[in-house]
């Protein structure tokens, strides 16, 4: 069903939304919209900061543990 649609149907669908909502209504959805992805960016950076400090820590860390409970 979607996969005619062209882009004479997208720009026919925009204007509707457009038309619907309104210019500030949209530009303001967009920048909700922004707002969201950057902090979700955000979010993966600093997960992916959080999983390197863990190995790092783990590969600092080669002493066996037999070693460790006799010091």
């Amino acid at each position: 069903m979607l996969n005619n649609i062209g882009l004479p149907g997208l720009l026919l669908i925009a204007v509707v939304v457009l038309v619907l909502f309104g210019r500030g209504k949209i530009s303001s959805l967009m920048g909700e919209v922004g707002k969201g992805i950057t902090a979700f960016k955000k979010g993966v950076d600093e997960g992916k900061a959080e999983i390197e400090n863990e190995v790092s820590e783990v590969a600092r860390d080669v002493t066996p543990e037999e070693e460790k409970d006799k010091v």
